[in-house]
């Protein structure tokens, strides 16, 4: 994943993750297209920018979000100008030094260039329970807690 390609798709997933790391609502929004989607945690699903920052503005404003803990684990490009990027996820909560593994997640980003910028136009936060698999949730939590990165690269 050295290519410039992969790094412009990964820079813009960085700007997600900063701008949830910062509570930055409209920083976040602001990197989706006009139609873009988003799928949180919970399954609620937000279409565009204006309905993602009115979803997330309380979100930051009432509860006390956990930065996100990452590791991109592929990005794989779907044309010239598309790309899809995964990732596993996880959260260290407020006055705790450990990942918390039940917030555990696979995110998916699919990238779309539109005029030389790289927009969002699907990002999904699913839940990694792996129920029944105790030893999947430990081993995605001691990658991240190995491998994951809360910084800008």
């Amino acid at each position: 994943m050295n290519n410039s390609f992969d790094q412009e798709v990964q820079q813009l997933y960085q700007k997600l993750i900063d701008a949830w790391n910062k509570r930055d609502a409209e920083g976040m929004a602001g990197l989706f297209t006009d139609q873009g989607v988003q799928i949180g945690f919970d399954g609620s699903k937000l279409i565009g920018k204006k309905e993602i920052l009115s979803h997330l503005v309380p979100i930051f404003e009432e509860h006390p979000t956990p930065p996100f803990i990452k590791k991109v684990k592929n990005v794989r490009r779907l044309g010239n100008e598309t790309a899809i990027l995964h990732a596993i996820a996880g959260m260290i909560p407020p006055g705790k030094k450990e990942i918390d593994p039940s917030m555990n997640a696979h995110q998916t980003l699919v990238a779309v260039k539109n005029d030389d910028a790289w927009c969002i136009e699907l990002f999904q936060n699913t839940p990694a329970q792996f129920h029944g698999r105790p030893a999947l949730v430990e081993e995605m939590t001691e990658e991240l807690m190995k491998d994951g990165d809360s910084s800008s690269e």
